[in-house]
């Protein structure tokens, strides 16, 4: 299940990279994941909370620029996959399975990235243009992000 929990928060940094680090910092500063006392134990201090928090913020704002590069950019795409791996690696942490939840972050942010550019093209094409899709985007991720570091 923690395998699968981490594939999905990949998919949420694939989706919006700095949402998945704001919601596993939040799930263990709430104490939802059990991380004191191991490598990830940082993540649950308000100041990784506070950090992840506003860098999710920015990127949801700057997302709805017109100016914003593709997240298929090899910057914005290495980006993402980086912060997968480290969001699965997090929750791999609360449960003693760093690796191999590294991997599925990783892995999931991959199919986030991509699956998520596919999405969010055909929604722009739906309503004509970008915003609502954006607006949908955000939700689906932060809400997601939450529900699966309280399932975790």
């Amino acid at each position: 299940m923690l395998y699968i929990l981490a594939l999905l928060i990949g998919v949420i940094a694939g989706l919006r990279a700095m949402t998945a680090p704001a919601a596993v910092a939040w799930g263990a500063y709430l104490g939802w994941l059990p991380v004191a006392g191991t490598w990830a134990s940082f993540m649950g201090h308000w100041a990784a909370v506070g950090i992840f928090t506003i860098l999710a913020i920015v990127e949801l704002v700057t997302d709805q620029l017109p100016s914003t590069p593709s997240r298929k950019v090899p910057q914005q795409f290495g980006a993402r996959i980086l912060l997968g791996a480290f969001s699965g690696a997090v929750l791999g942490a609360a449960g003693g399975a760093t690796i191999v939840c590294l991997i599925a972050g990783a892995i999931g942010a991959v199919i986030g990235t991509l699956g998520g550019a596919e999405a969010r093209g055909r929604l722009a094409a739906a309503f004509g243009k970008d915003p609502p899709a954006a607006f949908i985007e955000d939700a689906v991720a932060i809400i997601g992000g939450l529900l699966i570091v309280a399932a975790a």
